[in-house]
């Protein structure tokens, strides 16, 4: 790790491994790189290692962080506060104990929650979102999941780590693949987000996250209801079209609620678009980058919003709102 003369965090394109103890916890990320800030946000289960084909590439143009959520990869697992709100304040404070004041979120599945979550508490430190299969935009959600939410699942889970289980697990997996199912296609990385549950703590943690997201029935948050107080921010949404835990008409459905958002569908993918084909998905995501201009936050932006409310159908450009920004400015001036 280097300081330039401006502070600025500058690393190497290879990621380190760093810790920080914050609220007691530790919290473990990869960094890599310098200059504009990213912060990718893994989904449930998963850890900081689902974005290793992406990260040294991003790495060359950006300062690149990648957490491992609390109660996930190498971070502490206490019996904790896991819902989303929770998640979105410990970015804030990650983000804030290394100095960095505005990033671009790329959230994928329950990170893309999270970042919204943070685009809505945080807007002022929010200056693009990229959201990859995001959770909170539709109550469908894999079977699997809303099973693994109901009682028992954690005896369940030790279970599928049984050297039986796991046999009858790789069979079903090249089955699926060889009808060429969206299952098919999401099997091999859902096995890897279980087989990083090693332990009992680390299985609890999962079930304590997915519980306050998801129940029997589906999803049980959302944020298609405030998607109309991005309308101004820079927001791409990238989905596979053979997803098999978050169908993919969430995709459509959260670009309509987001105004002026950018929707990009990968044919061949399924709920990991950017590890079925990196390459295109870091050049999406640099392109998004370099063509758009930081979010301009305003007070008098979100209050014009709030008071329009989510059934307002104005242009998806943001113009209508300059008068709201011209005029916190003209106040902060006097």
């Amino acid at each position: 790790m280097v300081h330039d003369g401006r502070s600025r965090l500058r690393f190497d394109t290879r990621a380190e491994v760093h810790s920080r103890s914050i609220h007691g916890y530790r919290r473990v990320f990869r960094i890599a790189g310098e200059g504009p800030p990213l912060l990718l946000i893994h989904g449930i289960g998963d850890s900081s290692h689902t974005w290793d084909e992406v990260m040294p590439t991003l790495a060359r143009n950006h300062l690149v962080i990648a957490p491992d959520l609390l109660g996930h990869g190498e971070s502490d697992k206490p019996r904790a506060d896991y819902s989303v709100a929770a998640y979105a304040n410990g970015m804030r404070d990650l983000l804030s104990a290394l100095g960095v004041e505005r990033v671009t979120l790329v959230g994928h599945s329950l990170g893309g929650g999270v970042a919204m979550q943070f685009a809505y508490q945080f807007p002022e430190r929010t200056e693009r979102m990229v959201l990859v299969a995001t959770g909170g935009a539709g109550r469908g959600v894999s079977p699997m999941l809303r099973a693994a939410a109901l009682p028992g699942a954690n005896l369940a889970l030790a279970a599928l780590r049984m050297p039986l289980s796991r046999l009858a697990i790789d069979v079903a997996i090249e089955i699926l693949e060889r009808l060429d199912t969206g299952l098919g296609v999401d099997a091999v990385d859902m096995r890897r987000v279980v087989e990083t549950l090693p332990d009992q703590t680390a299985r609890s943690a999962f079930i304590r996250t997915l519980r306050s997201v998801v129940d029997w029935r589906g999803q049980v948050v959302t944020m298609l209801d405030r998607c109309y107080l991005v309308r101004g921010m820079p927001t791409l949404l990238i989905w596979g079209a053979r997803d098999s835990v978050l169908p993919v008409d969430h995709a459509h459905k959260a670009h309509a609620a987001m105004p002026g958002s950018r929707l990009e569908i990968f044919d061949d993918a399924g709920h990991f678009p950017f590890r079925t084909d990196p390459a295109r998905f870091v050049g999406l995501l640099e392109d998004f980058c370099a063509s758009t201009e930081p979010s301009a936050w305003s007070v008098e932006q979100w209050r014009q919003l709030l008071r329009a409310g989510p059934d307002v159908t104005r242009a998806n450009e943001p113009a209508d709102f300059e008068r709201g920004r011209r005029a916190e400015s003209e106040r902060s001036a006097t």
